[in-house]
């Protein structure tokens, strides 16, 4: 039988999914590069566009085991604007970033020297175990926040994350080809990404994250929220 959509569906008001997305860097040149992958042409959400790896947090998250946990003031970043007040929460958001980073571009990241992390969640966490990585979210910083507009075919309460290249410790091969959610994977410099095909909220966040600089950062400094209140698109800090 086919599923019903509930009202707020019918609406066009999709309930956003809580979700997480990784903004990789490598500082090793002269120019900052950004990692960007372009998502298949066949996909109902942004075909085609460059994006950061990133989706929705799922269950397991909550129960995957971290070398270093996230920075207290991190969390209370996180925690702000939600009804959530459970560290757990942020820390599943961390997790999810670090997961689909994995999953779509074969990437794992965190340390070599804790050993295989004991009973991960079944799927793509026993898999990234595999790999001999211990996920930490000690090299993780919350960039932005973002609600997808009502009115799309998937929507995400998104939250940024940025990370290092240098916490990436180990590459599976295989991840990108043709038919896979990622078709192409590009390291590129911050300035060249802006030309790429990117959604609107891409370009914020390579804004944000070009006016960090190169110096040391505070993580009480205030981050953006772009949402949609009552009809007009507005940036909001938190």
């Amino acid at each position: 039988m086919a599923r019903v959509p509930d009202q707020g569906e019918s609406r066009g008001r999709l309930r956003p999914r809580d979700a997480a997305t990784l903004v990789l860097v490598d500082r090793s040149d002269s120019a900052l590069r950004v990692l960007m992958g372009r998502r298949h042409v066949g996909h109902k959400f942004m075909p085609g566009k460059f994006v950061f790896p990133g989706g929705a947090v799922d269950p397991a998250d909550r129960r995957m085991a971290v070398a270093a946990p996230l920075d207290e003031v991190l969390v209370e970043k996180l925690l702000a604007r939600t009804a959530h007040r459970s560290p757990g929460y942020a820390r599943a958001l961390a997790l999810a970033a670090i997961r689909e980073t994995f999953e779509e571009t074969g990437l794992a990241l965190g340390v070599t020297d804790h050993g295989a992390p004991p009973h991960p969640p079944e799927g793509a966490w026993t898999r990234f175990a595999e790999t001999g990585v211990f996920p930490t979210l000690e090299g993780l910083d919350f960039l932005a926040r973002a609600i997808t507009p009502p009115g799309r075919p998937r929507r995400f309460d998104a939250r940024f994350f940025v990370a290092d290249a240098r916490w990436i410790a180990h590459r599976a091969d295989g991840v990108i080809h043709a038919d896979a959610e990622l078709t192409e994977l590009v390291w590129v410099p911050l300035e060249e990404a802006l030309k790429l095909e990117i959604p609107n909220i891409t370009r914020s966040v390579l804004g944000d994250l070009a006016a960090l600089g190169s110096g040391p950062l505070s993580l009480r400094r205030p981050r953006k929220f772009y949402r949609m209140v009552r009809g007009k698109y507005v940036v909001e800090e938190i």
